[in-house]
């Protein structure tokens, strides 16, 4: 009887060819059967190489259908349903719809401010010089965008038309924002933004994709952007004229850049993929998990509410289904007759309800309040948790342990918003601003030689930093007291750390500082003194 190798020489390496008690035992049994177990062990070790988790004659790799394919061949198909699955779980699940909804709040909060930082080496500017151009391009900054004039449908400033482009970024996996040229009263700027929702992007008459046109963008040959498809309406819209359904399709075909590469048109997405058109919803990956524990949620709440009901069913042999007068909670007085319902019984709060002949009451136990719901809730939590870079304690919004793990899930959160932050400022915020800035240097409310003519100069004057709303602390003596030591220690600046911990603009209040440290000085008013650093072990603070 031979023996049966346990490995195969490829190459100059050994591969396993995994031999198992059944193997061996077969060959102990049939010899040549073994040799024919050993050569099909063979071949698939060579076409599987040494990874378990490709070799698909393991049952554990039978199940489910996977393959290999590129990133439009994965999204487009499933776009439409992932959208709709999305916008629904936003509209109606508590824990999709909170998600979301921390997103704005901790990444956008009250908007993003510009602070222009221009570069002095390239531009030879003076300190001086160059602080009175940042505040200058950031007064013609905030002129075109304070008001609603920027928004083409008038109903937002820049810091709200934040908010919404992130949402629905998040939500619906994309989103278009054209920015044409309009002049209107009021502004003597023609930058305009006009969002245009991932839906209305689509090929023309709703034909399929090509090599070119892949769910309305049309591409170059390098896979840039070069055209987008805006349908004139949403796809699903029920627009209504004269009492009749106005079913017509129209598409606009708006270029990506103008001819001197200029951007007209940001389509903002989470790319994730080389050659990805399209942007995915956020919540793709646990869109079942929400919708599977939403129904068990529903579940559990209808059970505790039948538990929670107390009715009295009262049965006679004689059947009268005119039972009563009674009194019970809905009827202290016991004034009204409580007939049994002929085409089924209801119960209700505090009910009396009379049975008619034959009839009998028998009650499952339901056994509500369900103490096993709670940790399986929280366990399918922390998974939603840790796709959507959420952790559990920021999801849910609830703090119970100790300071030090508190602590850790809010900056484990501000990763992640830090990061969203700065695509946000990338994406969206920077392009309008560098749009906005252009138009005030070619109207020439602001001077900056040689502007448009060189694009490091250019670049040069469009620097800028975005600041948002400040985190917040667990404890804001412990987070001011290492503020402190940092400035003292010359690792930050006074602004940097004022952004921080406060997240508004430190230059802006300096004037007030002054004038209240020269009134206190004027009235012999003791100088501020430094809050001392108080020493507390961290885990003994508890919520």
């Amino acid at each position: 009887m031979s023996r049966l190798p346990s490995t195969i020489a490829v190459g100059g390496k050994e591969i396993p060819l995994g031999i198992t008690l059944a193997d061996r035992l077969v060959n102990w049994l049939n010899p040549v059967a073994g040799q024919e177990r050993l050569g099909s062990r063979a071949r698939t070790a060579l076409l599987f190489g040494g990874y378990t988790a490709a070799d698909k004659t393991r049952r554990a790799n039978q199940k489910g259908s996977k393959r290999e394919m590129d990133a439009d061949t994965a999204i487009v198909p499933d776009l439409a349903t992932l959208r709709e699955d999305s916008q629904h779980l936003a509209r109606n699940n508590p824990l999709a719809s909170g998600a979301l909804k921390t997103n704005i709040t901790k990444v956008v909060g009250t908007g993003l401010r510009v602070k222009a930082t221009i570069d002095r080496a390239v531009l030879g500017l003076t300190e001086d010089q160059a602080n009175q151009w940042e505040q200058s391009a950031e007064r013609e900054f905030n002129l075109a965008t304070s008001t609603r004039e920027l928004d083409l449908e008038r109903d937002m400033p820049f810091s709200l038309l934040q908010g919404l482009v992130f949402l629905r970024v998040l939500e619906d996996g994309d989103l278009l924002v054209n920015m044409p040229r309009i002049k209107r009263a009021g502004s003597p700027y023609t930058t305009k933004l006009q969002l245009i929702e991932a839906a209305r992007v689509c090929n023309p008459n709703f034909a399929a994709d090509t090599n070119v046109t892949v769910a309305g963008v049309a591409k170059d040959a390098f896979g840039a952007a070069q055209t987008f498809h805006v349908c004139n309406r949403h796809p699903n819209a029920r627009r209504y004229l004269a009492g009749k359904a106005n079913t017509e399709f129209s598409w606009q075909s708006i270029p990506a850049f103008a001819a001197n590469g200029t951007p007209l048109v940001l389509h903002l997405k989470d790319k994730t993929r080389p050659g990805q058109t399209r942007g995915v919803p956020c919540l793709a990956p646990v869109i079942e998990l929400i919708k599977q524990l939403g129904r068990y949620t529903d579940a559990e709440v209808m059970a505790a509410v039948v538990s929670g009901m107390f009715t009295v069913f009262v049965y006679t042999e004689s059947g009268n289904p005119e039972f009563g007068p009674a009194p019970t909670m809905d009827n202290p007085t016991g004034d009204q007759h409580r007939q049994a319902d002929p085409t089924g019984i209801e119960m209700g709060y505090g009910s009396v309800v009379g049975l008619r002949e034959g009839q009998k009451m028998d009650f499952a136990n339901l056994a509500r309040p369900n103490a096993a719901f709670d940790p399986f809730f929280v366990a399918i939590v922390r998974q939603i948790g840790m796709c959507l870079e959420l952790p559990f304690e920021v999801l849910i919004k609830h703090f119970t342990s100790s300071y030090s793990a508190a602590r850790a899930a809010f900056l484990d959160a501000w990763d992640y918003f830090y990061r969203r932050r700065h695509w946000l400022a990338c994406q969206f915020c920077q392009p309008v601003y560098e749009a906005i800035v252009t138009e005030a240097v070619i109207f020439g409310r602001l001077s900056a030689p040689g502007f448009l003519f060189d694009p490091l100069i250019r670049k040069a004057w469009l620097g800028t930093r975005w600041v948002g709303d400040a985190p917040g602390e667990i404890d804001p003596l412990k987070a001011v007291n290492a503020a402190q030591a940092r400035v003292n220690m010359h690792l930050t600046t006074l602004e940097q750390e004022y952004e921080e911990l406060i997240g508004g603009d430190h230059e802006a209040i300096q004037p007030q500082i002054v004038r209240e440290t020269n009134w206190k000085r004027e009235n012999g008013l003791a100088a501020p003194v430094s809050v001392p650093s108080i020493d507390v072990d961290p885990d003994e603070q508890e919520d």
